[in-house]
């Protein structure tokens, strides 16, 4: 990744103190992080296939808000982004281009005016994300994508192996490509829309045979997201999952995992892995999630209300 990471706290502007051989993209294109909030990190669509080598395919949790954001600022669909969560983000335009903020309803302000998305920014404009009212992660997409190199073909951060760029910080300098489209303004912006309650459809197995009554429990339980969870996976409080006499008190080898796979340690209390999930794991698997109903888990926040509705 093509930044520049200094001293300064996270929330402290810094762009002054950048010395002077700060990296620059080639085109000349790029903006300044000024404050970064809880966490902001560059995604794209990630890195499927290298399961083998160990590393979980990333990318962002609610593709298709980042899908969005993209096609409003006239980029490519699988462009890298920001995915910025509770908000907090402020940058500063160095050259000329254009933004759009998807995801949650998320108030957006350029230089302290509130803006709809997407819009233009010119060079020195600055750009602040507030805390989405619903809801966890926006999506930033910037005209020409984000330019930091990729790795394994993803320009993806995967917080668990940590392949990709680091965490965005203040001061950070993020290059950015060449435009290559027209930002789109046809497409109807609805803020993603978060439940108070989530009711997640599930298919069993691989080792649903390791619980008694594996359907029944998980129609007939209740939890709530705990506020352990992060991009690795969703941790569940509540309705306990037990195992048959026969499987209590055992463990498995590691088996591969998928995205979506709600693994059940030994308390019963299930996780459900999301994009930067390990890729093998011990503990039984009771069931899966289709990737479809991942987006509305991955802007879950801690709290929510969740049941599983198995099917099949």
């Amino acid at each position: 990744m093509t930044t520049t990471h200094r001293e300064p706290p996270v929330g402290t502007p810094s762009p002054e103190a950048a010395p002077p051989d700060t990296p620059r993209s080639p085109a000349g294109r790029s903006f300044t992080i000024l404050r970064t909030g809880p966490q902001a990190l560059v995604q794209d669509l990630g890195r499927p296939g290298n399961a083998h080598l160990g590393v979980p395919p990333s990318g962002a949790l609610d593709q298709p808000s980042l899908r969005l954001a993209n096609r409003l600022a006239g980029n490519p669909e699988d462009a890298a982004g920001l995915e910025v969560l509770l908000g907090g983000l402020s940058l500063r335009a160095n050259a000329s281009c254009t933004v759009a903020v998807t995801g949650p309803s998320t108030p957006v302000r350029v230089n302290g005016l509130l803006r709809d998305s997407p819009c233009h920014l010119a060079p020195g404009d600055e750009l602040i994300i507030g805390a989405p009212r619903h809801g966890l992660r926006c999506y930033l997409a910037v005209s020409g994508g984000i330019a930091v190199p990729p790795e394994l073909g993803s320009r993806s951060t995967d917080v668990l192996s940590g392949i990709g760029p680091s965490p965005l910080r203040a001061g950070d300098e993020i290059p950015l490509g060449t435009p290559t489209g027209i930002p789109a303004g046809a497409d109807v912006l609805p803020p993603v829309q978060v439940a108070d309650e989530l009711t997640v459809p599930i298919h069993l197995g691989p080792r649903d045979e390791w619980f008694d009554d594996p359907a029944g429990r998980l129609r007939d339980g209740r939890w709530t997201v705990s506020e352990r969870s992060n991009r690795v996976g969703v941790r569940l409080q509540g309705t306990a999952l037990e195992r048959t006499a026969h499987h209590r008190g055992r463990e498995l080898p590691s088996e591969g995992l998928v995205t979506g796979a709600v693994q059940v340690p030994a308390d019963g209390q299930p996780v459900v892995f999301l994009a930067d999930h390990p890729t093998t794991g011990g503990y039984p698997v009771i069931g899966v999630v289709p990737p479809a109903a991942l987006p509305p888990l991955a802007q879950a926040r801690p709290g929510t209300l969740l049941r599983f509705r198995p099917q099949g």
